[in-house]
């Protein structure tokens, strides 16, 4: 049996210790990167009509960096470009919604320009929640109602 001097044992030991801190910081950071985390600019988005319990839930990934993954990826990039990613400050659109109570629920988290994003926001109808965020929860190729499409502009 082969015996060690103590002081080397003992000079020894910052040594590991430092490189078990430096192996567990370094493994996070390795997860990451492993794809658990969206690249660029991009949220997770989703819509629940109805409450909780018995809705229908529509959702997709919208990346801006080139957009895509969302119907209407383009016009919800430039949305969040000009609010800085904020979807609360998203430019509201002009609509005539109706008062007919039908609850939608928005979900956005991600991240943009590397900071985290997280919203949560029940809306009383899909009208209104299309005309406060604008194109950033118009999954399925949803239009404001209340505005003509192209093929309903009267001619002159």
């Amino acid at each position: 049996m082969k015996h060690f001097p103590a002081p080397r044992l003992l000079g020894a030991l910052p040594v590991t210790a430092a490189l078990l801190l430096v192996a567990v910081a370094v493994a996070p950071a390795r997860a990451s990167a492993s794809g658990h985390v969206l690249p660029g600019d991009g949220l997770r988005l989703s819509v629940t009509t109805g409450d909780s319990r018995s809705g229908d839930t529509r959702g997709t990934l919208l990346l801006c960096d080139p957009p895509q993954g969302h119907s209407r990826a383009a016009e919800a990039c430039a949305d969040l470009t000009a609010a800085n990613g904020d979807i609360d400050a998203v430019a509201p659109r002009e609509a005539v919604c109706s008062l007919l109570y039908a609850p939608v629920t928005a979900r956005a988290s991600g991240r943009w320009h590397g900071r985290p994003v997280e919203y949560t926001r029940t809306f009383s109808n899909t009208c209104v929640m299309l005309a406060e965020t604008g194109a950033v929860f118009a999954l399925d190729d949803e239009r404001l109602p209340g505005l003509p499409g192209l093929s309903e502009v009267p001619e002159v």
